[in-house]
């Protein structure tokens, strides 16, 4: 898919060496069609490799998507400069009066936390109120999904005994439903999290369905019957060496951290893990924005959108 950002974004560049297709304003000018409109909330403290990650998992369909990089206005960031940000971000007041075809709200290193302890809380959940009438369909990642069901739903997170930390192996629950067309029946992914929302009060949920789940993870996968929210528990979008520098960052601090399940070969941290997750990561990013996105979202941004409900 060619990925339009700004020109001189950073990832563009490393994109690029990947032989990922990315277009410039220039260029996307003068193409006779109207893209995607994909907004991309990034609460990371390390914005641009999330940028990345993001752009490199939105890159595998022949639909061409614009992305616009939100952050929030109620937080200072320390990890990405002010310059970065005025360049390549808007924050939530520039885009109220818009409507977006897709949306994804990263996680946050804040979910030890109560949520209405975060200091962009409330900013927050004016932006989940916002998406149910201005985003066709909206992604939540990690505490970003623990923090939508708890404002959409109530639903409680709770704080695990040990970090999920690592690859865990998943087996899907639903294979009716197109987000999961294509998916092996057990595959892995990534999580990086101290808290969980329990599998019992997401299934207790009578207009959320699981769709993929772990043993040992608990849910990883849910949505909405309409296919409006979408909840990620894990990081699909993590490439291979960033559960190693969370590790080493850690241990480096001399935080209490277990090594990552499943990671490194032969659990030997001097190793390099193994890329074994990308093809269903892709796979996930590929069928939202294809049946989720594209084959939903009006011709004109702003038409009420009509979607079929999965009972």
């Amino acid at each position: 898919m060619p990925i339009r950002v700004q020109g001189d974004l950073p990832a563009r560049e490393k994109l690029e060496r990947e032989n990922i297709f990315v277009m410039d304003e220039g260029r996307a000018e003068h193409q006779d069609i109207r893209p995607l409109e994909i907004a991309i909330l990034n609460l990371m403290p390390l914005k641009e490799e999330t940028e990345l990650q993001l752009l490199r998992s939105l890159s595998n369909t022949p639909i061409q998507v614009n992305v616009t990089f939100l952050h929030v206005a109620s937080h200072e960031s320390k990890n990405t400069s002010t310059s970065h940000l005025n360049k390549f971000y808007l924050n939530f007041e520039d885009v109220r009066d818009q409507d977006f075809d897709g949306m994804i709200i990263t996680g946050a290193p804040v979910e030890q936390m109560e949520f209405e302890k975060v200091d962009y809380w409330q900013e927050l959940t004016e932006i989940l109120d916002w998406t149910k009438e201005h985003v066709t369909s909206t992604i939540h990642l990690c505490w970003g999904a623990q923090a939508a069901l708890y404002h959409h739903f109530g639903l409680q997170k709770k704080m695990l005994h040990h970090k999920m930390f690592g690859l865990f192996w998943h087996k899907v629950s639903n294979r009716k439903i197109p987000l999961v067309r294509g998916f092996d029946d057990v595959f892995l992914a990534p999580h990086s999290r101290h808290t969980e929302v329990s599998r019992d009060d997401i299934a207790a949920c009578e207009d959320l369905v699981i769709l993929a789940e772990s043993e040992e993870a608990g849910v990883f996968l849910a949505m909405t019957k309409d296919g409006r929210q979408i909840y990620v528990m894990g990081h699909p979008e993590y490439d291979r060496v960033t559960l190693d520098g969370e590790y080493k960052r850690d241990l480096g601090k001399g935080l209490p951290i277990d090594l990552p399940k499943n990671y490194y070969q032969g659990d030997d941290p001097t190793n390099k893990p193994l890329l074994m997750w990308r093809s269903h990561a892709n796979n996930l990013y590929t069928n939202w924005i294809n049946y989720y996105v594209y084959q939903i979202t009006p011709y004109s941004l702003g038409q009420k959108i009509t979607v079929k409900r999965v009972d």
